[in-house]
């Protein structure tokens, strides 16, 4: 989704994960009446939560991130606490400027983040963006991934004017197409050699969600749930 950075890593397309839970969770925003460059809220789901990331979360990410499993359809994330810590302070910096977010997910009965999902302006005014999402290994399959996903779209679609979400997923990805098409995104060609990943260039997927389309969707499993 974006480069390597000077200041500090960012997350590329969606990592390699598989999900199970189908339940839309309730997502509630703890300051949504602050804008989002002034402080990010907490959204609260199922057993988990998204927030900001602080420092404190560095070395749990390395330990979820910087595997091979994870790392195999990301760009290189930073091999030490130190990068990470760059990372997060650009990412601040980066909201506050209002050019992206960045959120932890945090499961209940932990108290560092063990993933996270980033939202980046593309288009002025944020009205094109594009997202990722990246989730260590032990949380595949426990539904995190596919809650983070529709808190973090929810959030986005409501609170940032963007229009349009675009995400990018290796053709070799079928766990994080699979997640793309489950979310309700719209494939709509390949990007021939766009990820250059350990010496080979990678062809990716190009995925959208619309915002009239998310509405519509979450408007379905609302219906379903309750």
């Amino acid at each position: 989704m974006t480069r390597l950075e000077t200041t500090g890593w960012a997350a590329t397309n969606l990592e390699p994960i598989r999900f199970d839970a189908a339940q839309l969770p309730t997502a509630t925003p703890a300051n949504v009446e602050a804008h989002w460059t002034d402080a990010m809220p907490v959204l609260t789901g199922q057993r988990m939560m998204l927030r900001e990331l602080v420092k404190t979360d560095a070395t749990s990410l390395l330990s979820m991130l910087a595997t091979e499993e994870v790392a195999k359809f990301i760009s290189p994330p930073p091999t030490t606490p130190q990068g990470f810590e760059k990372f997060i302070q650009w990412a601040i910096r980066e909201r506050q400027a209002g050019n992206q977010m960045t959120f932890g997910m945090v499961p209940e009965g932990y108290e560092h983040a063990v993933g996270l999902v980033q939202v980046r302006a593309i288009a002025p005014r944020f009205s094109v963006a594009e997202w990722g999402f990246a989730v260590g290994s032990p949380f595949w399959g426990t539904g995190l991934f596919l809650a983070s996903a529709r808190m973090t779209l929810d959030f986005a679609f409501k609170h940032t004017g963007v229009n349009r979400l675009e995400a990018r997923a290796v053709v070799q990805n079928g766990r994080g197409n699979g997640a793309l098409r489950k979310l309700g995104a719209v494939q709509e060609g390949v990007l021939r050699g766009s990820l250059l990943k350990n010496g080979q260039h990678l062809d990716q997927i190009m995925w959208s969600i619309i915002a009239r389309d998310w509405l519509q969707a979450k408007a379905v499993w609302s219906a379903v749930v309750h």
